[in-house]
């Protein structure tokens, strides 16, 4: 009985492959973009895309990310004040907090995600964007899992395109996971990269997504791949599933240090975000 299950399964789930030319959706969750099996063989397509071309944030594509706990979301906020759109760009502010009366954080910075909005599994995605640099200030653009596949963070991994620190002229690149977190594999295979970067200026920072690797790009070239293996613990590819996309103007932390407030405002400016598959 359980072998016809698996058959049966398999015809559907075969069925439903055959029936898309560029991408699957959930039935359940049609935001929700599959690529289609051996798909990155062929010259990929346009699936969705944002241009900040209008007045304000769309909303049927991005949330504003809420304060939280973790060094990275610890002083967002989803006030009007660290967002503006001008000019066919979304500015993510990092300020000074105008009201610590009724918030007593000193600083307040803005981010928005895809998060039951927009994921996709497999496929291609480039931001161009400019980044402001202060002492303190992290701007990042990364992806998480929509579905949890396999258990609370790190067990669905995590996809930085890029991260910078201060006024550094580099990016970082990075997976992470519980095989790098938890089981301290980050050699075997490397799990991350830097590459050379003027962040004042605009740049297009990419990733390209497929079944047995992760290549990360800047300005359309390979800067580092991170490959699935064989042979080791398979919590080094948790990557098989849809991942919502993440983009976040943030302040402060272990990593990046402490914030110079007279260094505010710094702000990362968003031209575009587009995905192929």
């Amino acid at each position: 009985m359980k072998n016809q299950n698996l058959y049966l399964t398999g015809i559907i789930a075969a069925a439903l492959m055959s029936s898309c030319s560029v991408t699957q959706k959930l039935n359940d969750k049609p935001y929700v973009y599959i690529q289609k099996e051996n798909r990155e063989q062929k010259n990929w397509k346009l699936v969705w895309q944002d241009d900040f071309n209008g007045s304000e944030i769309d909303s049927t594509k991005w949330s504003r990310i809420p304060k939280g706990e973790s060094d990275w979301n610890r002083h967002m906020s989803t006030s009007d004040a660290v967002f503006r759109m001008e000019g066919g760009k979304l500015f993510l502010l990092g300020i000074n907090n105008p009201d610590t009366k009724n918030d007593p954080r000193l600083f307040i910075t803005g981010g928005i995600w895809s998060k039951n909005k927009f994921a996709f599994q497999y496929g291609r995605i480039e931001i161009r964007a400019k980044l402001g640099s202060a002492q303190g200030a992290w701007p990042a653009m990364w992806m998480l899992a929509e579905l949890d596949k396999y258990g609370k963070y790190p067990m669905n991994g995590e996809l930085d395109i890029m991260e910078h620190l201060n006024y550094d002229k580099i990016i970082y690149q990075t997976t992470h996971s519980h095989y790098t977190l938890n089981l301290g594999q980050k050699d075997n295979p490397p799990h991350g990269g830097t590459a050379a970067v003027e962040a004042g200026e605009y740049n297009i920072y990419g990733l390209s997504w497929y079944p047995d690797k992760i290549v990360f790009q800047l300005n359309g070239k390979d800067t580092f791949t991170y490959p699935r293996k064989e042979g080791v613990d398979p919590t080094q590819w948790p990557y098989d599933q849809p991942f919502f996309i993440l983009i976040d103007q943030q302040l402060g932390g272990n990593w990046v240090g402490k914030v110079d407030q007279n260094q505010l405002p710094v702000e990362m400016e968003i031209d575009w975000v587009k995905v192929y598959q």
